[in-house]
C-alpha cells in the first residue's frame, strides 16, 4: 500500500514541497483501540480488559497505525491483542520503511535498540524522549536547548529482541536532545525534550524539529477520521475474519476519500489536510449516485471535476496552535444504569432517575 502511494506521488512531477520535510518523507504512528461484539470468536482473539467483569465488557482489538503526514493517507497497520504492546506491532511494520524515510510518534515508541536498528536501515526518528531515559553525558552543546546526548543500552535485552541481535548492538550511541518550551495557550504541556537521529544542528535546525512534533497530533485527527467520522470505533461483525474483512474495507474507504481530497487539492495547490473529511464524504455520497447512472464518459469527466472542485471548496481555518479545546459533550446522556455483572444477574433499580447507582450493587 506503501509503496503505492509513493509510486503515485513521483507521477508527472507532483512532488511538491508541502509533501516533504527538507526534502524527506515523514511517516507518523500512532496506535489506538477499537471495540467489535461480544461473542465468544471474538473474545477468544481479542479478549477485554482485565479490569472488567466477566459478561460486562466488549472485545478490544489495539491497532498501530502509519500515516504520510503530508496527505493523511493511510499506509499501514498492524493489529493485535491489548497484552500486545504497541511497539512490537510497530515492528512488523518496519519492511514498510524506505531509506531517507523519517518516523515521527510519541515517547511510547522511543527505545535504545529501535533507533539504532532503524538508522541501519537510513531511518530517523523524531520522539519525544521517554521519561525512564535519564542519561547525562552531553558529547557536544549547540546552545543550552540542544545537544548531542550519549545513550547506553541496558545490560538487559527486552523481550521482543534476541539475545544474539542485542549483544551485536553497540553499547553506546549518540543521540540529538531538544529542549521544546511552549508557549502557546491551551497546550497542557510547557516543556518536553525531543530525541532524534537528525544530528545536524544546521541541517535541521532545533525549531524545525521542534515543529515537526507539534504536528504529531495530526496522527490523532486521521485516527479520529476514520474511527469517529466514519464510525469504525465499534466494528459490527461477529468472527475474527469477518472482523478483519469489515477492518480493510474501512482502510481502503478511508484511503479512497483521502486519495480522492489529495488529488482535488492538487489541482487547486492546497495543503490537503485543510479540506475537511466529513465535508467530502457528503458530498461523495451526494454525487456518488449521478456518477453511477452516467454512461457518457465525457459526461462522467465533468461530473469527477465538478466534485472535486466542491470538495476543494471545503477549505477548513488553520487550526494550528489554536487556543485550548477540552473534549466534553454538549448534549447529556441518558441516564441510565451502568452494568457491572452479567446480564442475567443484574437487578434493576427503582426510580433510576433519581439515583446514579451501578447495575448489581446493594
Amino acid at each position: 500500500m506503501e509503496h503505492q502511494v509513493r509510486n503515485e506521488l513521483k507521477k508527472k512531477g507532483r512532488i511538491y514541497p508541502e509533501h516533504l520535510w527538507y526534502g524527506r518523507p515523514v511517516k507518523v504512528v500512532d496506535g489506538t483501540a477499537i471495540s467489535m461484539p461480544d461473542t465468544k470468536e471474538n473474545q477468544t482473539l481479542y479478549p477485554q480488559p482485565k479490569g472488567q467483569a466477566k459478561g460486562c465488557g466488549f472485545p478490544v482489538m489495539r491497532l498501530v497505525v502509519s500515516f504520510c503526514l503530508s496527505t493523511g493517507i493511510l499506509l499501514s497497520y498492524r493489529k493485535g491483542g491489548l497484552k500486545v504492546h504497541e511497539r512490537k506491532l510497530w515492528h512488523k511494520m518496519w519492511s514498510d520503511y524506505e531509506r531517507g524515510d523519517v518516523v515521527l510518534a510519541d515517547c511510547g515508541f522511543c527505545s535504545f535498540a529501535d533507533y539504532w536498528l532503524l538508522a541501519q536501515r537510513g531511518v530517523d526518528c523524531v520522539m519525544r524522549l521517554h521519561q525512564r531515559r535519564k542519561e547525562k553525558k552531553v558529547i557536544e552543546r549547540f546552545n543550552k536547548n540542544d545537544c548531542l546526548v550519549q545513550w547506553q543500552k541496558t545490560k538487559k535485552s527486552p523481550n521482543w529482541i534476541t539475545r544474539k541481535r542485542w549483544h551485536n548492538i553497540p553499547w553506546e550511541m549518540t543521540v540529538r536532545h531538544v529542549n521544546v518550551i511552549v508557549n502557546i495557550p491551551g497546550f497542557r504541556t510547557r516543556n518536553f525534550v525531543l530525541a532524534t537521529t537528525l544530528l545536524d544542528a544546521k541541517k535541521y535546525p532545533a525549531d524545525a524539529l521542534a515543529a515537526l512534533y507539534l504536528r504529531r497530533w495530526k496522527a490523532e485527527l486521521f485516527i479520529r477520521d476514520i474511527k469517529t467520522t466514519m464510525r469504525m470505533d465499534i466494528l459490527r461483525c461477529k468472527t475474527p475474519t469477518m472482523v478483519h474483512k469489515e477492518l480493510s474495507l474501512f482502510v481502503i474507504a478511508y484511503n479512497l476519500i483521502r486519495i480522492l481530497i489529495w488529488e482535488a487539492t492538487l489541482l487547486k495547490n492546497i495543503d490537503p489536510l485543510r479540506i475537511s473529511v466529513a465535508g467530502a464524504i457528503t458530498i461523495i455520497r451526494q454525487w456518488a449516485p449521478i456518477l453511477a447512472t452516467t454512461k457518457n464518459e465525457n459526461q462522467r469527466v465533468c461530473l469527477i471535476k465538478g466534485m472535486m472542485d466542491l470538495i476543494a471548496a471545503g477549505i477548513l481555518p488553520d487550526r494550528l496552535n489554536r487556543a485550548r479545546q477540552p473534549r466534553v459533550l454538549k448534549r447529556r446522556l441518558k441516564n441510565f444504569q451502568l452494568m457491572t455483572k452479567p446480564r442475567n444477574e443484574c437487578m434493576e433499580i427503582e426510580h433510576r432517575h433519581k439515583y446514579r447507582k451501578n447495575v448489581g450493587s446493594s
